[in-house]
């Protein structure tokens, strides 16, 4: 083959290798067309559907019973009228073949055909609705529309309450149900970042599922949190509050008649109220200042200025990088003080009486709300007998039961309390009991040194399942020694001078306690996490919703 021969092959396998560039190109091309119109009709045919979805939120102009269904306009306060709503609970035997009117959320839907069956849900409370299509009470557009309707909408239903031959266990209104005779959507849900029945999945059922090999699923609990709004509405949570607001009215009501009388303290203060440096500083007018770690020095106050008994429901806040099953950096405190004549058990004897009734007021007025959150936090409710031991004596029985290096002047941390009230339980046959006599080296600076030992204080902790709710103490009420054990706390005076003056005065002997809300209610119903019975929990890692 001559030079001319090779040059022009060369030339042509050139040509044919810059022209297979093109042509990959033209295919990778051909490929992006191809799946942007697969794109586009999928997109056209969602929109379609949207459009479609959009028609039903209004039925059919010739539907012969379209004034029964479709959404309402917006509710903007246009009028009002004299219908008359029942509550989900409400719904019993007997109102039986009566017509009611029925405010309540979509928990779940199933259509087919003409017939449709929805579950509604008020708060704790369902009841299942039935529409069956016969074009004289109910039409097929009527059913289509319901069946349409996202979950976890609001919605008006108007039916006959009828008594179905079976009960209904899927709801808390088994002996009823609704037969539907309108529905209307007042506000409709967009889609849900995770669906209420997972999220409202009791723990037994997702056991009972793994043992057979199946995985159910469940909703984690940062998804939860982040859409706490939503996470609220499951029936346990509903029941929890319920629950925690319960409490609070026991403690208030309990204290009131016993001769406390309620106030509210500051929680924008100068200095650190709990000693250590677990506070948030803010500056406040160009002044240092904190956010209150209890209204401990207010309630101290109120008794020096012959308040004589005093408690606060507020919240506080403690600046712990501790991310744990139970710290919070916000929490509802409910607080207690009081003078005494003469021994501080004067105190404790008032906490028994506090934790009495709530104990016995959840068993028995809140047994509904317990049930509700059993059935997906399965817990037994706590014995309570009064016991009262010195930490000494704690300090002998976990020695005794298998703890022997336990520092007998240190305190007690979460795996020794969880073993102590293993063991008070066993042996003593209760959930609650106080430790008190603490050392004096692990409790705050306004705490009365024990008369026989100032190595020992006249402190106290109560505990419910073996972990801590209540610390309190008889506190000093002499301002020198207060002065003594504030420097050798390093708490800057110039920071409490006004709380130490406030003794100077002439100050009763007293004490008192502050009690963890979010604890109680945990602890009370066996929770795992603290973060449960926090409506919007604040912690180390979280700051939103």
């Amino acid at each position: 083959m001559s030079e001319a021969d090779l040059a022009s092959l060369s030339v042509e396998d050139s040509q044919a290798s810059v022209g297979s560039k093109p042509d990959a190109e033209a295919k990778k091309a051909a490929k992006a067309a191809e799946k942007a119109a697969k794109e586009a009709a999928k997109a056209e045919r969602a929109a379609q559907r949207g459009q479609k979805a959009a028609v039903m939120t209004q039925p059919d102009p010739e539907d012969p019973l379209k004034d029964k269904y479709g959404d309402y306009p917006m509710v903007q306060s246009q009028g009002q009228t004299t219908r008359k709503w029942t509550e989900v609970e409400q719904l019993e035997k007997e109102l039986a073949d009566q017509t009611v009117l029925v405010r309540a959320r979509i928990h779940n839907t199933r259509g087919k055909g003409k017939s449709a069956f929805l579950v509604l849900r008020q708060r704790t409370a369902t009841v299942q609705a039935i529409m069956f299509a016969d074009e004289t009470t109910v039409s097929k557009g009527m059913v289509k529309y319901a069946t349409q309707i996202p979950k976890e909408s609001i919605v008006d239903v108007e039916g006959i309450v009828k008594v179905p031959e079976k009960s209904i266990d899927g709801c808390s209104q088994k002996d009823v149900e609704l037969q539907v005779t309108g529905i209307r959507a007042v506000s409709r849900a967009a889609v849900l970042p995770f669906e209420l029945v997972d999220a409202a999945r009791s723990e037994e059922e997702v056991k009972a599922a793994a043992e057979r090999g199946e995985v159910m699923p469940t909703v984690g609990q940062d998804l939860r949190l982040d859409n706490r709004f939503l996470d609220l509405r499951t029936p346990a949570n509903q029941a929890i509050f319920k629950v925690q607001s319960a409490v609070c009215q026991l403690f208030k009501t309990t204290l009131l008649a016993e001769g406390f009388q309620e106030i509210h303290t500051p929680k924008l203060i100068a200095g650190a109220s709990e000693g250590g440096a677990a506070v948030f500083r803010l500056d406040y007018m160009g002044v240092p200042a904190c956010l209150a770690q209890s209204p401990q020095l207010y309630k101290q106050m109120a008794i020096c200025a012959d308040f004589n008994r005093v408690f606060e429901i507020g919240p506080v806040f403690r600046a712990e990088f501790s991310y744990t099953h139970r710290h919070l950096c916000e929490f509802m405190g409910l607080d207690l003080e009081m003078a005494i004549h003469e021994h501080y058990f004067e105190v404790l004897d008032v906490i028994e009486k506090l934790f009495g009734a709530i104990f016995n007021g959840l068993a028995t007025t809140y047994a509904k709300e317990l049930a509700v959150i059993a059935s997906q936090y399965p817990f037994e409710i706590p014995t309570f007998k009064p016991l009262r031991l010195t930490f000494p004596e704690g300090i002998a029985m976990l020695k005794e039961g298998g703890y022997p290096d336990v520092d007998p002047m240190g305190d007690l941390n979460t795996e020794l309390e969880r073993a102590l009230g293993r063991m008070v339980k066993e042996k003593y046959g209760t959930d609650f009991f106080i430790l008190h006599r603490y050392p004096s080296a692990v409790r705050p600076f306004y705490t009365m040194p024990c008369s026989d030992d100032p190595a020992y204080s006249n402190s106290y902790d109560v505990f419910i399942r073996g972990e801590e709710i209540i610390s309190g103490a008889q506190r000093v009420h002499d301002p020198e020694l207060l002065t003594t054990r504030a420097i050798e706390c390093g708490i800057p005076l110039p920071e409490i001078q006004s709380y130490i003056d406030s003794f100077k005065y002439g100050a009763p002997p007293h004490g008192g306690a502050g009690v963890g809300l979010e604890r109680v209610v945990m602890l009370y119903c066996g929770l795992n996490n603290i973060r449960k019975t926090s409506m919007f929990p604040r912690d180390p890692k979280r700051l939103t919703p």
